[in-house]
């Protein structure tokens, strides 16, 4: 009985059986992450316009040092290297940005997108060889979880924020409860960096995801399931959030600049 040998030959970089628009979706992700990236980076070394009244943009918060009366220490530490410059985002920013970077779906939208690998589903990649994420520098990926815990904490003074954002000084020096368009911006941004961070597959391990039987322990099985159900639309809670950071830091800017004006609803 004959056999008919098939020689299977790699495809090449970019060689696809494919006819529909592959390319648009890797390409669209890579400008809008290129524009989030080049513009943070802007908005961080700015060190300026970064708060308006009882507003803070999310890029400074907390606002640990810096010329504001309300920084929690101060101005610019004494010691600051003097070849460094200096700014309170880049103090910390390197956390959130740190649990983006290495969040999964991230991963794989920036692993097409940037590195072509592949650069969509049956589309040949430009690397032979597959190393994973189990060797330098890839393994780096695997401290996502300790950058969940940064990401915990970071809302709850986001949500300080928003609360402070209730609060409007009036010309006489008193407070009084208010809402203005920045304060529902700043809410809004809690929530979806909120469901963002409770979609996270680490905080689904975390709550449960080691557990053999979860029904043992009802606490861990309502938090799994809650995690779950933000998770389903993970990319949605991504790329949500990803614009509203973005624009909160714009909309504070453009206040402080006076280019824009705070709608006061009540």
């Amino acid at each position: 009985m004959g056999v008919d040998v098939v020689q299977i030959r790699r495809r090449g970089w970019g060689e696809t059986m494919r006819r529909d628009a592959w390319w648009i979706q890797p390409a669209i992700v890579f400008l809008i992450l290129s524009s989030f990236l080049v513009y943070a980076t802007w908005a961080a070394f700015q060190n300026a316009h970064y708060e308006y009244g009882n507003y803070l943009s999310p890029f400074y918060s907390p606002l640990l040092f810096g010329d504001s009366a309300s920084a929690w220490f101060g101005p610019k530490p004494l010691r600051w290297p003097a070849l460094l410059p200096f700014s309170p985002a880049l103090i910390i920013l390197p956390f959130p940005a740190g649990f983006r970077f290495t969040c999964y779906y991230y991963r794989g939208a920036y692993y097409k997108a940037f590195w072509a690998d592949p650069p969509s589903c049956t589309v040949g990649e430009p690397r032979k060889g597959y190393r994973g994420e189990r060797s330098f520098p890839l393994i780096i990926q695997n401290i996502h979880r300790y950058f969940l815990y940064f990401a915990l904490i970071f809302l709850i003074f986001l949500g300080h924020d928003a609360w402070k954002s209730m609060w409007f000084t009036d010309e006489v020096g008193k407070t009084h409860f208010g809402i203005g368009l920045g304060t529902l911006l700043l809410t809004a941004n809690v929530i979806l960096l909120g469901g963002y961070t409770f979609g996270c597959h680490s905080l689904r391990h975390l709550v449960g995801g080691y557990l053999d039987r979860l029904s043992r322990n009802p606490v861990r099985k309502t938090a799994y399931a809650c995690a779950s159900c933000f998770n389903r639309v993970h990319m949605r809670w991504a790329w949500c959030s990803l614009f509203m950071v973005a624009f909160c830091d714009i909309y504070v800017r453009m206040l402080s600049m006076g280019v824009w004006t705070d709608p006061r609803l009540f």
